[in-house]
């Protein structure tokens, strides 16, 4: 009875992992839809690489053959095909392991009308992003200051991309100045949720990616917090940056970034 059992959990987790990957548009994660796609959503390699796994394993899994899988893994997952609270937690019941709290696989969107608001100010580069600085959300002007559309999920992290983003680095002339502030800020956000598994494992991370984060993060406060950076060089030369912060949600911790940059004489 129980083989019977398992058997048909793995056969649902097949279906469920199939159907929520058709469900998902490339753009949603950042993914040129291409000319040649014969089926609807994310193809499986797509899918593997996002979640950080092989396509074969990933294969197995969604043909519901007999593998084990982690929960981060699962949490990857969850974030790639974009699944809601109840969605996850009902993948790591297929997967037999126990759902983990909510707030760390949340995914948040913003709504159509700060979608809008954003998109109004055309040359006013501004994003949203969550209490793990994560960027759900952005305009065009944004987009072209940071190329948030250009990276993966995972990686469209406003901390992640000052410390472990040389790109962006080479483009960041105050950067000793700026990355110590968005620390601070950092310190403030972790004091709301200090045991939150997410936030955690974004510190240990960063901590792993960056020897000047390890430094400051363990090291005395610094100067007070910020959230944005200060200058920006460009194609245009540099720009000199200031920044608002607007909430946009206050239970899910959604923050605007709106950046107002002159040119620096």
């Amino acid at each position: 009875m129980a083989t019977r059992s398992l058997e048909r959990t793995r056969k649902e987790l097949s279906d469920f992992l199939r159907h929520h990957r058709q469900r998902v548009s490339p753009a949603e994660v950042g993914l040129a839809a291409g000319r040649r796609r014969r089926t609807p959503g994310l193809r499986r390699e797509e899918v593997a690489a996002l979640a950080g796994v092989g396509l074969s394993w990933y294969t197995w899994l969604e043909q519901g053959r007999e593998i084990g899988v982690s929960e981060d893994f699962l949490l990857r997952l969850a974030k790639v095909l974009r699944l809601d609270d109840a969605e996850c937690a009902h993948l790591f019941v297929l997967a037999h392991r126990r759902p983990p709290p909510a707030e760390p696989y949340h995914w948040p969107v913003v709504s159509p009308r700060i979608q809008l608001l954003m998109d109004d100010w055309r040359d006013r580069p501004a994003y949203v992003q969550n209490l793990r600085w994560d960027v759900i959300a952005w305009n065009a002007a944004g987009d072209g200051l940071f190329g948030f559309s250009r990276k993966t999920p995972p990686d469209r992290n406003m901390l992640r991309m000052v410390f472990a983003d040389p790109d962006l680095r080479r483009r960041l002339p105050a950067w000793a100045e700026d990355a110590p502030q968005l620390i601070e800020a950092l310190r403030r956000d972790l004091a709301l949720v200090p045991d939150d598994p997410a936030m955690l494992r974004l510190i240990d991370d960063l901590e792993t990616l960056s020897p000047d984060f390890r430094r400051w993060w363990k090291g005395p406060p610094r100067r007070g917090p910020a959230r944005g950076l200060t200058a920006l060089a460009g194609d245009d030369g540099t720009l000199r940056l200031q920044h608002e912060v607007l909430t946009v949600d206050e239970h899910r911790h959604l923050r605007m970034v709106v950046h107002f940059h002159t040119p620096a004489g």
